[in-house]
């Protein structure tokens, strides 16, 4: 009887001591594959081609190729949200942790933001339709006398109101540029800014000809790089492990080709 009470003791620690090794190999697993078991990483942005495009679902573009290949370098995974730039802004101003691109880095926003890295260039101008004539700019004060089209909580915004000094009346804030062009397009703005470089798939959207637009000022200020950014108070670790990616894929091929507009307009 007694050996008998023994055995089964003896099988009973057996079997806890099994049950805790395995929960140690549980513990141990998770704890050498972190990222592997990590949610993807919340990215959001706005649709603006060449560099965010946005196709049967799927994201693209110039600046996106160079976001996959940081945050595959930092052995993440995203979670792409596409949103009116407005929501894409608030959502990356008020949440920890979620990426956004293309974002200027402006001084108001400069100690709001952790700064990754370089994904774009722009060149920003003005323009118009061709076919207005009774529209004149020459000079960064005619701006003043046209309805001028910008992206809420852009940068441009802040711009035109505080640079340029446009009257409020005279700023038509919309929630993304496709919106923009489209008033542009049907002749409710007067003028709107983007980048000459950036403008071809937009121009097809609207069944456009380079003829039927035409750039009139282009000030220098306006000359920018974007960035991949996310809010400041982000997780430290993942923080350091974006720049570190991002160092990595500086200068490469992906890379250079959106900072240095080393991609041609496609003919229409």
């Amino acid at each position: 009887m007694s050996s008998q009470i023994n055995y089964s003791i003896s099988k009973t620690k057996l079997a806890a001591l099994q049950s805790g090794l395995f929960s140690i190999g549980i513990v141990l697993a998770l704890m050498s594959a972190p990222q592997a078991m990590s949610a993807p990483v919340r990215v959001v942005l706005e649709e603006s081609p060449p560099h965010q495009v946005v196709k049967d679902g799927q994201i693209s573009g110039l600046s996106t190729a160079v976001v996959d290949a940081v945050l595959k370098r930092a052995g993440e995974t995203a979670s792409y949200e596409v949103y009116p730039w407005a929501r894409a802004y608030r959502i990356a101003l008020t949440t920890p942790n979620v990426l956004i691109y293309n974002i200027a880095r402006t001084p108001e926003r400069e100690a709001q933001f952790e700064w990754i890295g370089k994904v774009a260039n722009y060149k920003f101008g003005f323009l118009k339709l061709t076919r207005r004539s009774d529209i004149q700019v020459r000079q960064l004060s005619d701006l003043r006398q046209y309805a001028v089209g910008a992206q809420r909580d852009d940068f441009m915004a802040e711009w035109l109101r505080d640079v340029a000094k446009l009257p409020a009346e005279h700023l038509q804030l919309q929630p993304d540029v496709v919106e923009t062009w489209r008033l542009l397009v049907n002749g409710k703005i007067d003028l709107m800014s983007d980048d000459p470089h950036a403008i071809d798939d937009i121009l097809k959207k609207y069944q456009l000809q380079r003829s039927d637009i035409e750039f009139v000022l282009f000030p220098p200020e306006l000359e920018v790089p974007t960035w991949l950014a996310l809010k400041k108070g982000s997780s430290p670790d993942l923080v350091r492990r974006l720049r570190q990616a991002y160092r990595q894929v500086e200068g490469s091929a992906v890379h250079r080709k959106v900072m240095e507009l080393s991609y041609e307009p496609k003919p229409l």
